[in-house]
């Protein structure tokens, strides 16, 4: 089966709200497929997660799958700083996602609690990284290709790859929440990357 191109920044359907999927077309082989194909191009690419719209299809749907291998340059001081932890594939139709607010000792000032910042890159943005502030902790809901209801509260790594997969829904792309300062080329994040976040943000004035 050839494989679409991945859609990169610039085309209209990246920067559209998605329709949601019709409660009629779920459960058919047209919306399987579609998933099938999402799931093929993703683990090509490689990547952690795929919108439908970077496809070009203008629907609902997101898959998202971490496994060992695409981790396996971290340390385990980098995983445990990120939360990144593998997870199975998820297939996941209309979803809605939801913040969870953190768990706070008592008396603890909860300005900027629950949310953190690293780099993210994008499969519709190769080449190029950025600082990202996002939620810690969220909750998704929706259904799979097959209509059963799907339900996930994910921490950490897990919990950022959703909201930026959710935002490839709402037309937006990593970019337009990034800190603009820390945008930079992959091959010069070689460097950033094995750095604190905070001794990034101060080598780039970010």
């Amino acid at each position: 089966m050839e494989l679409p191109p991945i859609v990169l920044a610039g085309r209209a359907v990246l920067r559209k709200p998605a329709a949601p999927v019709p409660p009629e077309e779920i459960g058919t082989k047209q919306l399987k497929q579609l998933v099938s194909t999402m799931v093929a191009v993703m683990r090509k690419a490689p990547g952690v997660g795929l919108a439908a719209p970077q496809i070009g299809v203008g629907q609902q749907v997101i898959v998202l799958e971490d496994g060992e291998a695409l981790m396996s340059r971290l340390t385990p001081e980098q995983r445990a700083e990120r939360g990144r932890v593998p997870f199975p594939l998820q297939v996941i139709v209309n979803p809605t996602l939801k913040v969870l607010a953190p768990s706070l000792p008592a008396g603890a000032d909860a300005a900027g609690a629950g949310r953190a910042t690293f780099f993210e890159g994008c499969l519709s943005v190769p080449g190029y990284m950025a600082l990202v502030e996002r939620d810690l902790s969220v909750e998704v809901s929706g259904v799979d290709a097959d209509g059963k209801e799907v339900r996930w509260q994910a921490t950490g790594w897990p919990a950022r790859i959703l909201q930026h997969e959710v935002d490839h829904l709402r037309g937006t792309l990593y970019v337009d929440r990034m800190i603009s300062r820390s945008f930079c080329s992959n091959e010069e994040a070689k460097v950033l990357l094995g750095q604190s976040v905070a001794e990034a943000r101060a080598a780039l004035g970010a």
